[in-house]
């Protein structure tokens, strides 16, 4: 599927030797990328064209709310926005164009005064995934509707290119409609006007993700040639040579045709530029990135501009060792992971800001589009070791949220708040960002807010939730169930309290840690103390599947949460937001001592954790068990006991076996998880969320993760490629070397080194890493159940557990 397309540049080595006999050596990473990873299955990436962190992506639309799916039959358009991975409706595919062929008249082929003829739905094209390919920057399908079309995309930051060459057909058409989106995307309302015989400019308003507030897109769209012909419509009909329609809801849009007859060039070239500031923003971003000298840039400049961009950014990561499905696999991953947050200011600096009033930003990028509850986990993290620039710009478009929007964001869509998903997860986000140097000159700044949201709740007219359940929590220690509490949004913590109250505890212990770094030593005691909370759900009288004690809900009352048939399960749907209490339990990870003795030892714990993976099935068969024992279905949240490698509140799992002593364990089960991580359109386990899950496999790959927020620490286990190289940003080098490395078995580590120093130690600090290491990693074939790691001391201190709080350690 990915062979590698000719460029204008000869492609730049990004794989480090392999052995002599391995042929997979990567030698161009953009066409390493295989963009239709996750685009079946839930996974809700899209298979289009964007710059890394860019603006504006330029992708198809098919019958899906994400977009498109690898087995839709037909392509409604191609659309100028698009979220990689999000669960929720509205996420994109405003400016819907389709290339077309056919008289555009009344009583043509499309009929202007029919009912219905301007719905995508009607028009959309068939196409064939022979000769498809999507690469990093760069798209390409054929529609075999009108005669067969072939299409191209690309993108700079905010703006999109397409090149369209139309077969043997007289008639050329393109249309651009503005009124339809993604399915279930509503626009609200829209406009467009043909400005001139290069130029179609308009905006489109959409109610948008989980019933959100309306926004609006600005753009422009310019043409390498003139129109031979022009019309629009809108809910009246259908008229050529209008150049104009009103705003408002409904079908509208506009056709333009092109001679494509005799000597004329069969192929057309449109650039569209996007803004979320006004039209004039959109003209100028425009003439920025797809313009000289008041000529348009070919589209064939721009990809070759954009994939350079590519592989400058994913070439700081370089594998060798691995199959080639693996490689593909992992600069997937790592090119997800690099689409978000998006771009939000334009060419200008100006952007529409929570005050709903415009700014300017100079020096800096202002970025949108923070799914915390996801990223806060993964994603966050390999940001700030890749791209300290970038993520000291995302730490500050966060704070500038708080100054502009009064409150901190959960889920910022654009210019709003959707009070999507619940928790606090902004604390855990912010005090990574903190730890990994990207908060350096707004430690105090980042800290007041963080102590206000942990402490306070937005009042009734802010369109912010907060810590909603921080009444009860801050009273009694625990956030309350309650099911029917006002929302301001689709979610709020109390209807999912149990939840909601491990995410407070493991989020306070994390800004405890950075009180303490601060200096604010009454703070970090209190925040330590409020780490623990987790301890006010657990019911040492719940037993489930030969265990006793579970976290379980509260109500406001105190008193546990008892279901009609008078017996609480930890299975149960009821006080957890998508997932069950099996799953959150291992959510304190801030306290393992704690958590250890609260489920009756060590060795319980580990029988525990057996139960939850089916540790001895995936011994047998680490490929066919995940399948078969752990959670499969996306979005199958409830009545589950195991293992969900779709879905964020158990992502962590893995990690508790390093942590209580056995971490060859670790590596068994990370080992069997990355089996669900394949070269195919079904290549992603759940929805991606911005990259969480894609970032979940780079860590996977690289040998070290996470586990708990705050404290800088990654986990270590078994790594997936025998060299890995990361070119930090100061000039520095990450070497991770593990030969003999085989991501096909099971393997574990049996002896590592920090440099040239032994290291017993399951885990390594940043502080060790961010100035360039060498991690040298002796792999084995069987499990050292009392060898690397087991020893007492080898796992890190836990932040928040008794006589340990001191002892977070960067060695």
């Amino acid at each position: 599927m990915l062979a590698a397309v000719a460029l204008a540049v000869a492609p730049t080595p990004a794989a480090i030797a392999a052995p002599a006999d391995d042929t997979s050596v990567v030698n161009d990473v953009a066409a390493a990328v295989n963009t239709f990873i996750g685009t079946k299955d839930e996974g809700n990436t899209f298979p289009g064209a964007s710059a890394p962190f860019g603006m504006t992506q330029v992708s198809p639309i098919g019958s899906h709310y994400a977009g498109w799916r690898y087995d839709d039959p037909t392509i409604k358009g191609f659309g100028h926005f698009f979220l990689s991975g999000a669960g929720c409706w509205e996420q994109g595919g405003q400016i819907s164009v389709l290339p077309t062929t056919g008289t555009v008249a009344r009583g043509g082929d499309f009929d202007t005064a029919r009912p219905g003829t301007f719905d995508h739905n009607n028009y959309a094209a068939r196409y064939t995934h022979d000769g498809e390919l999507g690469q990093a920057g760069y798209y390409r399908t054929r529609l075999t509707s009108y005669g067969g079309i072939d299409v191209e995309t690309t993108a700079a930051t905010r703006t999109g290119a397409e090149r369209y060459t139309f077969g043997e057909s007289p008639a050329a058409n393109i249309f651009v409609n503005v009124g339809q989106a993604n399915d279930k995307h509503r626009v609200t309302a829209s406009s467009i006007t043909v400005v001139d015989e290069h130029t179609l400019e308009g905006a489109v308003e959409t109610k948008s993700f989980c019933g959100g507030t309306r926004y609006t897109t600005w753009f422009t769209m310019r043409f390498d040639r003139p129109f031979a012909a022009f019309g629009t419509w809108d809910p009246s009909g259908g008229e050529p040579g209008r150049r104009s329609t009103s705003g408002g809801a409904g079908l509208r849009g506009a056709w333009v045709s092109f001679d494509t007859t005799g000597e004329n060039p069969r192929s057309v070239t449109a650039l569209t530029a996007i803004s979320h500031v006004d039209a004039e923003g959109a003209r100028r971003n425009l003439a920025a990135e797809g313009m000289r000298h008041d000529e348009l840039l070919s589209f064939y400049e721009i990809r070759e501009r954009t994939q350079n961009a590519w592989r400058s950014e994913l070439e700081r990561v370089q594998v060798g060792g691995g199959t080639r499905d693996d490689e593909v696999v992992f600069y997937t991953a790592l090119y997800h992971v690099l689409l978000q947050p998006l771009t939000g200011n334009d060419v200008d600096g100006r952007y529409r800001g929570f005050d709903d009033q415009l700014h300017r930003v100079d020096d800096w990028t202002y970025y949108e589009f923070f799914s915390l509850w996801d990223t806060y986990r993964t994603h966050n993290q390999l940001l700030a070791m890749l791209q300290p620039a970038r993520a000291r710009d995302i730490a500050r478009s966060v704070l500038t949220i708080h100054e502009q929007g009064g409150w901190l964001p959960r889920w910022a869509y654009a210019n709003f708040e959707t009070n999507v998903m619940t928790g606090d997860p902004v604390t855990p986000f912010l005090v990574d960002l903190w730890r990994f140097g990207a908060l350096d000159g707004r430690e105090e700044q980042a800290y007041s807010a963080l102590r206000r949201n942990a402490t306070e709740v937005p009042p009734e007219q802010s369109p912010f939730s907060g810590r909603s359940g921080n009444p009860t929590y801050l009273e009694k220690g625990f956030v309350h169930y309650d099911p029917n509490f006002r929302k301001k949004g689709m979610d709020v913590d109390p209807a999912h309290g149990g939840s909601a109250t491990l995410e407070y505890a493991l989020a306070d212990c994390a800004l405890s840690v950075m009180a303490g770094g601060l200096g604010e030593h009454d703070d970090a005691r209190i925040f330590r103390e409020r780490g623990n909370n987790w301890r006010n759900l657990w019911d040492d009288t719940v037993a489930d599947r030969g265990f006793t004690g579970f976290p379980r809900p509260r109500n406001a009352d105190g008193s546990w949460y008892t279901p009609p048939t008078g017996k609480y399960s930890p299975s149960s749907d009821k006080g957890f937001h998508e997932g069950t209490a099996w799953q959150y339990q291992w959510l304190v990870q801030q306290n393992v001592p704690g958590l250890v003795e609260a489920m009756g030892g060590v060795d319980e714990t580990a029988r525990r954790l057996d139960a939850f993976f089916a540790y001895d099935k995936l011994v047998a068969d680490h490929v066919a068990a995940p399948r078969k024992e752990w959670v499969v279905g996306p979005y199958d949240y409830y009545n589950q006991y195991r293992y969900n490698p779709n879905n964020e509140p158990d992502l962590h799992a893995p990690w508790m076996y390093a942590l209580i002593g056995q971490p060859w364990k670790t590596s068994t089960v990370v080992r069997a998880a990355q089996t669900l991580f394949t070269n195919g359109a079904g290549g992603v386990t759940g929805n991606d969320d911005l990259g969480t899950m894609s970032a979940w496999y780079v860590f996977s790959a690289l040998g070290m993760y996470p586990a708990v927020p705050g404290t800088g620490q990654f986990v270590l286990h078994a790594p997936r490629f025998e060299k890995v190289v990361v070119e930090l940003a100061n000039g520095g080098r990450l070497v991770i070397e593990a030969p003999g490395a085989d991501g096909r078995r099971l393997q574990y580590v049996s002896g590592l080194k920090l440099g040239k120093a032994d290291r017993d130690k399951v885990w390594v600090s940043w502080a060790q890493l961010r100035s360039g290491q060498t991690l040298s990693v002796t792999l084995s074939d069987s499990p050292p159940e009392d060898g690397w790691g087991t020893a007492p001391g080898a796992a890190p201190a836990s932040p928040c557990a008794a006589g340990e709080q001191a002892a977070i350690s960067e060695e």
